[in-house]
């Protein structure tokens, strides 16, 4: 008995150290498709967003390739003061399109993966392998619950901890 546990410990411990399973993505995104304006509805927000209200993001395919992505909002009340941040994309695997990076201030760019996009591209998930935020989102300012729902169980199923979600207040038109 003694000697199981000293053989379980060790295996015990390198699955507590384990990197995270990588989180999906999608088998392949239509850039062009993709490009235009997204409405956050939810978010397990970076230290910039959590106040944000009216959150959209918007993206532009340019001639070299890249992403001009606007992320917008206004701080702490729908008539807050606007906040307005460039950062650039860049996709990391021509073969999907759905890993890219975001480069807020350089030289450092974070990962940014598309894990779901609806087949009308009308709902997208934005996630990261660490789990530490995400981004649902949506081509209009409100969603039907029950497709909220299913969006927060598909994040639950891949491992993150959705109670961290905060819904984004959105005015529509806005």
């Amino acid at each position: 008995m003694n000697m199981r546990r000293f053989v379980l410990a060790p295996a015990m411990l390198a699955f507590h150290c384990a990197s995270p399973q990588p989180m999906p993505t999608v088998a392949k995104v239509d850039l062009p498709r993709f490009m235009g304006k997204w409405y956050v509805i939810a978010t397990i927000p970076t230290f910039i967003e959590t106040e944000a209200f009216n959150a959209t993001e918007e993206y532009t395919l340019t001639p070299d390739g890249e992403i001009d992505t606007v992320f917008t909002f206004r701080k702490g009340a729908f008539d807050g003061p606007e906040k307005k941040y460039n950062p650039r994309g860049f996709v990391v695997n021509q073969d999907t399109k759905a890993e890219w990076k975001m480069q807020f201030l350089w030289p450092f760019k974070s990962e940014f993966l598309i894990s779901y996009v609806s087949d009308d591209y009308a709902r997208t998930i934005i996630a990261r392998t660490k789990r530490d935020y995400v981004w649902i989102m949506a081509r209009s300012a409100q969603i039907p619950e029950v497709e909220y729902q299913k969006l927060v169980v598909f994040l639950q199923q891949n491992g993150y901890d959705t109670t961290k979600l905060r819904r984004v207040p959105q005015q529509d038109g806005k």
